[in-house]
């Protein structure tokens, strides 16, 4: 008697928690023959034009999304949305008010893995996109709706999944700009299925026709790729239309942007500029549109495969020189701890860094938390009130967006790290791997509370500023003079916090004396990177042609002798 009551009463109670607003999707037969994994994602919009799936950020203009996972997804069936389903900003679709919005649906798909550590996952594999849930090809979408939504626990309304995202065209070959992509044994063998390394490829001038020459490698690290970035043959196209550039409060931001890329290949074509083979590399997975260049629990060998397969096969093919002392790297952002984490971890594979804005290099400064010594990431904790933590700035300090928007954003997204996303991928990368096969979490995504035993594994593994302090009377003499970083102090993302920590250390270290570049622009904003003659927006375009000749001029202080300096300078 007891047990049918208890049993009832656990009735009642599941049909109140699902009962609500719902949203009712179908997955039409016409467009998936099999039965799908993935995160269904519904988005809410209040702009009368343009689709919602391209209008979800971190700032205060982001619309609504709401997420929910679905396994074993049957074609000609239909799946509910309900207030259960996690959102962003809004939490809960019980908690949307009455309205007109766009409405659109989108499944972002998810492949099985059965990985060698004998993990068995589930996670959205690139499909040459750079891991963006909204242009993924194979993923299904809706045309967005115009919807009258009411706040009332009776509304329903029907939508199904219409269309497929289609394949991205891979880029051809031109006289200067190559493309190579191999099956990485190393990944492969990890994941359990053919994982590839791709890079596009920048050849000197000359390169044809100095066929006993060998180059030296300009390694750029950065988010995914699509073509070899900043080049253009031609002037700038006389009839495009200006843009407005938001971010720096330009009109015709994307004729300054052909311009540069015009400029520069003009520049490496040119009398004067130093002949080296600069590549930019693809290593998108599961996780993200990059691996960050390291070996990491969740993600595979990314480091040994990019540095032991990848880089040898370019110099064979292209004719590289192929050894540590002719191979450099330089990067921003993501890109710049890159930069910096690969020199540390292979301190003789690589002879320079140049990493601009890092991704965070000491995790007392992991943007705005201190995972060592704060017990929440979303707040400031006191004793009658508790103050959330700054995620995104501008250069004047105006806040638009905090840590725990962004992480909930994420979560909406996508859960055990599947956002795709910036925090997501962190945790990716540093995270041991949990026992369901996922990364653990650092702290728990809807609250912020930091799981202290996660943290001693991230400190020894990826903390970079521990990690040369703690090393240095085994590397130091194959890193002294190679470590150059910049950072303006008003990153738009604190970066600039963890540079100082950083710094206050790298001027202490002895037995060598470590010789390194720390540079600081003056209210510069995201991704400043050590120039102080121009402005950020044309900075940020320059890379290749501040750091290869940078670089040129360095390596003959610490090229080994005998090392050919002269016939790659015709």
């Amino acid at each position: 008697m007891k047990k049918h009551i208890l049993s009832t009463l656990c009735l009642v109670l599941i049909g109140f928690i699902t009962a609500g607003q719902t949203f009712e999707v179908l997955l039409p037969a016409e467009l998936s023959k099999t039965a799908v994994d993935g995160r269904l994602l519904i988005m809410l919009s209040k702009n009368p034009v343009g689709e919602p799936r391209f209008q979800i950020s971190d700032d205060q203009g982001t619309q609504q999304i709401f997420g929910m996972d679905v396994e074993g997804w049957k074609p000609g069936t239909t799946v509910r949305i309900n207030p259960e389903a996690y959102g962003y900003p809004v939490p809960s679709l019980s908690k949307i008010k009455n309205g007109t919005y766009s409405v659109q649906v989108l499944l972002h798909i998810y492949e099985t893995f059965k990985r060698k550590d004998g993990h068995v996952v589930k996670l959205p594999m690139d499909r040459g996109e750079g891991q963006h849930w909204n242009i993924a090809p194979g993923n299904l979408y809706s045309v967005p709706k115009r919807v009258a939504f009411k706040a009332d626990p009776a509304f329903r309304y029907a939508l199904a999944l219409e269309k497929t995202i289609p394949p991205i065209q891979e880029p051809e070959d031109t006289k200067y700009i190559k493309h190579i992509k191999i099956q990485s044994k190393m990944l492969t063998e990890f994941w359990g299925r053919p994982m590839y390394l791709g890079a596009h490829i920048l050849l000197p001038e000359g390169w044809d026709t100095h066929p006993n020459v060998k180059y030296p490698l300009a390694i750029y690290h950065g988010h995914f790729p699509s073509d070899f970035g900043g080049w253009r043959t031609e002037p700038p196209d006389p009839n495009l239309i200006p843009d407005t550039s938001k971010r720096f409060n330009l009109i015709g931001y994307n004729k300054i942007v052909q311009q540069e890329a015009y400029d520069f290949y003009k520049l490496w074509t040119g009398p004067n500029f130093p002949r080296v083979i600069a590549i930019e590399i693809q290593h998108a997975n599961p996780y993200y549109d990059d691996s960050y260049a390291v070996n990491s629990a969740n993600l595979g060998p990314y480091g040994d495969a990019i540095t032991y397969e990848l880089i040898p096969e370019i110099e064979k093919r292209f004719r590289g020189i192929g050894q540590g002392w002719a191979r450099f790297m330089y990067g921003g952002s993501t890109g710049g701890w890159e930069a910096l984490a690969a020199q540390v971890f292979y301190p003789t594979e690589y002879n320079g860094s140049y990493a601009a804005c890092p991704d965070p290099i000491d995790f007392h400064h992991y943007m705005t938390v201190d995972i060592y010594n704060d017990k929440n990431a979303y707040f400031r904790e006191g004793p009658f009130r508790n103050t959330l933590r700054p995620g995104h700035r501008n250069y004047l300090g105006h806040v638009d967006a905090m840590v725990r928007d962004m992480n909930h954003r994420e979560l909406a997204l996508g859960t055990k790290s599947r956002s795709g996303d910036q925090w997501d991928i962190w945790e990716a990368v540093y995270s041991p791997v949990g026992p369901d096969g996922y990364p653990v979490r650092i702290f728990d995504k809807r609250t912020g509370n930091i799981n202290k035993r996660v943290v001693e594994h991230w400190r020894e593994q990826y903390d970079l500023t521990h990690i040369i302090q703690r090393d240095w009377a085994k590397i130091g003499n194959q890193l002294s003079g190679k470590i150059h970083l910049y950072v303006g102090d008003m990153d738009n993302y604190y970066l600039n916090n963890a540079v100082y920590s950083a710094e206050d250390m790298l001027k202490q270290l002895k037995n060598p004396a470590c010789n390194c570049e720390v540079d600081y622009g003056d209210r510069a904003e995201h991704c400043w990177n050590g120039d102080h003659k121009h402005p950020n927006y044309i900075s940020r375009l320059r890379y290749h042609q501040m750091f290869i000749p940078k670089w040129t001029e360095e390596v003959k202080t610490r090229a080994p002798k005998g090392a050919d300096l002269l016939s790659w300078r015709y």
